[in-house]
């Protein structure tokens, strides 16, 4: 799986309005922040606000903020928000794909993916991330990956 940059960086944005006090932020303030360019960030939050995750403001106290407490966005809110759904396979619901052997048992491999990236990306809030206190679950994970990963390379 590719995580785009354009999740990355709304993934970030929405972590930068967690940490703020509530009031709204200015879209400036996010872009020099995260580093994301100004134009690109303002396409990001108007489709973080279309998925009603953030709100906007006008005027010289505007900005922007979360639509609602940071603990009840997950990850998987704002990947659907930006990307759509977890895990698409050409844009085929895997209830109902079908492969002919020996390929039968793929659709069964994808949606195991499905199922591991939802067990990380919905268990994982914006407020957990701001908090650094990921669930425990997804500390393992990430564990587990980064010891594989120095085993396969030797570092």
């Amino acid at each position: 799986m590719r995580i785009s940059e354009r999740v990355d960086n709304a993934v970030r944005a929405m972590a930068e309005l967690a940490a703020g006090d509530g009031t709204p932020m200015k879209a400036e303030t996010i872009s020099r922040s995260q580093d994301i360019s100004l134009k690109y960030l303002l396409d990001i939050l108007r489709d973080l606000k279309r998925g009603e995750l953030v709100r906007s403001k006008r005027g010289p106290d505007g900005g922007f903020s979360l639509s609602r407490p940071a603990k009840t966005i997950s990850l998987a809110d704002i990947f659907r928000a930006i990307d759509g759904p977890l895990a698409d396979v050409h844009d085929t619901s895997l209830r109902g794909l079908e492969y002919p052997p020996p390929a039968e048992a793929l659709p069964m491999v994808w949606m195991a993916i499905r199922g591991s990236l939802r067990r990380v990306l919905e268990t994982v809030t914006v407020a957990d991330l701001v908090a650094g206190d990921l669930p425990f679950e997804v500390e393992q994970l990430a564990d587990t990956y980064r010891r594989s990963t120095e085993d396969r390379y030797g570092i």
